[in-house]
């Protein structure tokens, strides 16, 4: 069992951490807008990266073994269709989360 003054300082540098990591971009916004536009738009993309990134793994490996010819790769590659005719994050989300269910399903 941990100690009272453990947990206290468990949450207080949890905390700290939390907004450090939300109040630096903030204080940085003034800098980022000197940056050339190449730079910029290079830090854009770091997010959706992270996020494909993620998702490629959960979909090709999702308990651990690479499996390619599943209901989640199908899936993937109708969202991969749909995003690249559509440019809708919407459509893309609602016609790959439709086919994944599907799949699954059969």
């Amino acid at each position: 069992m941990i100690s009272a003054t453990a947990f206290w300082t468990a949450l207080a540098v949890a905390s700290a951490g939390t907004y450090a990591v939300r109040t630096v971009p903030l204080l940085l916004a003034g800098r980022v807008a000197a940056l050339p536009s190449e730079v910029r738009r290079a830090l854009r993309m770091i997010a959706p990266s992270a996020l494909a990134a993620l998702v490629a793994l959960a979909v090709a490996r999702p308990d651990g073994q690479l499996d390619l010819v599943a209901a989640r790769p199908l899936a993937a590659l109708v969202a991969i269709v749909v995003a690249w005719r559509t440019r809708s994050p919407l459509a893309t989300i609602g016609v790959g989360m439709a086919v994944l269910v599907v799949l699954e399903a059969l």
